[in-house]
C-alpha cells in the first residue's frame, strides 16, 4: 500500500524546485497530485514525466496572490475529485534588497505570493476539508525565518509569519480532523541556486554543519512524512531540514 493511495493533493509552485520534487514523490506514493503554478511549460513537463511514469497528476495556471483565481481553481479540483485531502503551500518568491534599497513594491510582491497566497489557499481549501473532517496542510517556511538574512526582510517577515498562521490553524483545525504544520528549509540545492557562482555555494556549504546544500528531495521528504499517517498526531510543528545550520 502506497503512503498517498487515493488521495488528491494540491501543490502550490508545484512545477519546479522542491515543489517538483514533491509532486514526483507524492505521485509515486499514490497520490493524485494537482500543480498550482503560474509556469504553465515547466508544470505540463512534470505532469508529463508524472504519467509516463504511471502516475496521476494535472497542471491549473494559478496566482496564489489572486484570491479570485485560488477560489476558481479549488472549484475546479472540488468538481472533478469532490475533496481535496493534502494542501502543499509551497510556492514562494524572493526580491532581495536591503532595507535602504527596498522598493514598497518589492516588499509587496513577497508579501502577496509568501503570505496573502497561503491564506488564500487555505480559506478556499480548507472549507472542504472541514466538510469532510480531514485534512492534512504544510506550509513551506524557511530558516530564515529564524535567524534572518541580510537583503532579505521581506522574505523572512513572510516566512515568519507562515509560522505565525500555522500554529493558530493548528489550533483552530485540529480538533476538526485537519493538521497544519510547517516545514523550514535550510539552504538547498535547487538549479537556481547551483547557478550560483562557485565560491558563494562553497560559502554556503561551510556554514552547514553537515558540510553539503540539501536536496529538493529531502524537503520533499518532510512534506511526506507531514502529510502521511505517521504524522497524525503531529500538529502546529516547524520542522527544520537544514543540515543544523540553526543550531
Amino acid at each position: 500500500m502506497k503512503r498517498l493511495e487515493n488521495k488528491i493533493a494540491v501543490i502550490t509552485g508545484g512545477a519546479d524546485g522542491i515543489g517538483k520534487a514533491t509532486s514526483l514523490m507524492f505521485a509515486s506514493e499514490g497520490a493524485t497530485v494537482v500543480i498550482w503554478d503560474l509556469n504553465e511549460q515547466k508544470g505540463n513537463e512534470v505532469v508529463s514525466q508524472i504519467l509516463a511514469e504511471g502516475g496521476k497528476a494535472e497542471f491549473l495556471n494559478v496566482n496564489t496572490a489572486q484570491f479570485q483565481q485560488v477560489e476558481n481553481a479549488t472549484n475546479i479540483v472540488i468538481g472533478k475529485y469532490t475533496r481535496i485531502d493534502i494542501l502543499i503551500n509551497n510556492a514562494g518568491i524572493t526580491r532581495d534588497a536591503t532595507l535602504k534599497k527596498m522598493t514598497p513594491q518589492q516588499w509587496q510582491e513577497v508579501i502577496d505570493v509568501n503570505l496573502t497566497g497561503v491564506f488564500n489557499c487555505t480559506k478556499c481549501i480548507g472549507q472542504y476539508m472541514v466538510e469532510k473532517g480531514y485534512g492534512r496542510i504544510v506550509n513551506a517556511s524557511s530558516v530564515v525565518a529564524l535567524y534572518g538574512n541580510f537583503g532579505q526582510a521581506n522574505y523572512a517577515a513572510t516566512k515568519a509569519g507562515l509560522i505565525g498562521i500555522t500554529k493558530t490553524l493548528a489550533k483552530e483545525l485540529g480538533r476538526k480532523g485537519i493538521t497544519v504544520n510547517a516545514v523550514a528549509p535550510g539552504f538547498i540545492a535547487t538549479e537556481m541556486v547551483k547557478k550560483m557562482p562557485a565560491e558563494v555555494l562553497k560559502s554556503m556549504e561551510e556554514k552547514v554543519p553537515v558540510g553539503r546544500l540539501g536536496y529538493p528531495e529531502e524537503i520533499a521528504s518532510a512534506y511526506l512524512f507531514l502529510v502521511s499517517e505517521e504524522a497524525a498526531y503531529i500538529n502546529g510543528a516547524v520542522l527544520s531540514v537544514d543540515g543544523g545550520i540553526t543550531i
